[in-house]
């Protein structure tokens, strides 16, 4: 069920400035500093993230589901059980709970407190996602805020918001588009894209 953080302010992101931007590199250049993180394999591990990971190994999982009932009947159940079977689990990757947009409810994901995402699906969290003003506004006006990423829904379409944690890290099931039918999964991937697994977005259609 979707819950709500209460705010921490001994939270350690409490003292941090409040830029996300200005965040990481308050912490980069303290661990570094400190002879805890060499620069070097930082830019490693965040090219990994950004550059080579992405959100590939989530839209691989989006469009196995869409194609193998079975899988998504298990990925629907257990989530991080049924991506570790693919082999994307790892350090911001646990406890993966998969939620599936319908034509009656679309799903969109924040983390109230911090930014915790499932890096592994995923890669690194975008700006917006880590911004006061979307973790505040998507709770509050989810709407408003899905059609500033140009989703308009049907008024009869419920918004479900699913406020991630530590302890809970949530993955968006688009619904798969229209005149994909006959698609292989290697062909469906590239139609999901990162936000529309975190339901600030839906899944393209097949080009022309």
């Amino acid at each position: 069920m979707p819950h709500d953080h209460a705010h921490d302010p001994d939270h350690a992101h409490a003292v941090l400035p409040s830029e996300p931007a200005l965040r990481v590199k308050a912490l980069e250049t303290l661990l570094t500093e400190k002879g805890l993180v060499d620069p070097a394999a930082l830019d490693e591990i965040i090219d990994s993230y950004q550059d080579k990971i992405g959100p590939k190994n989530g839209a691989k999982v989006i469009a196995r589901a869409w194609t193998d009932p079975a899988f998504k009947a298990a990925l629907l159940a257990d989530g991080t059980a049924a991506v570790s079977e693919m082999g994307f689990y790892g350090r911001q990757g646990e406890h993966v709970t998969v939620v599936e947009n319908t034509p009656e409810v679309h799903n969109m994901v924040v983390c109230t407190l911090c930014s915790c995402y499932p890096w592994p699906l995923l890669g690194i969290p975008p700006a917006w996602y880590k911004s006061d003003a979307y973790r505040a506004r998507a709770v509050r006006e989810p709407r408003a805020v899905l059609a500033e990423f140009g989703v308009t829904l049907l008024p009869t379409q419920k918004v479900r918001v699913w406020d991630s944690t530590a302890e809970m890290r949530y993955l968006v099931l688009p619904m798969r588009p229209e005149g994909t039918e006959g698609m292989s999964a290697a062909e469906l991937a590239p139609l999901v894209s990162r936000d529309a697994m975190v339901g600030t977005g839906i899944a393209r259609g097949p080009k022309p």
